[in-house]
């Protein structure tokens, strides 16, 4: 699929898809074969758990509030306006660990099925389930620390 030309307003999305993943909300403002970007909302406490993408580099433009973030063994903070590079295969989580929301511009490259996992994941509660689905689209969750 091609990209589209055009402009995703501010706090629009594609079609007015809104999932709820994991108590995060993503809103998805592109998608094509080359790459993939969503709007998120991180409530504080919120996180998504430590994991790698085989075959997609991810990236992180921080909009408001903080992320803590754990990146191949290593704690760091990325603020409003910092742009956190996820190479292939990097083992990555991402933490709200603040008291305020966190708000940012996600995107992969490339695309691969990750918009369908979004799809498969929406209100799924159960972390177990998580990790099932999120397996079938490539996507590997690293076991909890001892």
């Amino acid at each position: 699929m091609p990209i589209q030309q055009g402009i995703t307003r501010s706090g629009d999305s594609l079609d007015n898809v809104v999932w709820d993943i994991l108590g995060q909300t993503y809103k998805p403002v592109q998608l094509s074969e080359a790459s993939f970007a969503f709007d998120t909302l991180f409530p504080p406490g919120t996180f998504v758990p430590p994991h790698f993408h085989p075959d997609q580099d991810e990236f992180i433009r921080v909009l408001q509030g903080d992320f803590d973030l754990w990146l191949e063994g290593e704690e760091l903070k990325a603020s409003p306006g910092d742009l956190v590079r996820m190479p292939m295969g990097s083992k990555h989580g991402i933490f709200n660990r603040g008291t305020t929301d966190a708000r940012a511009l996600f995107w992969v490259a490339p695309a691969r099925r990750l918009y369908d996992l979004f799809v498969n994941l929406d209100r799924v509660a159960d972390p177990a389930e998580v990790v099932r689905i999120a397996a079938q689209y490539n996507v590997h969750f690293l076991p909890p620390p001892a």
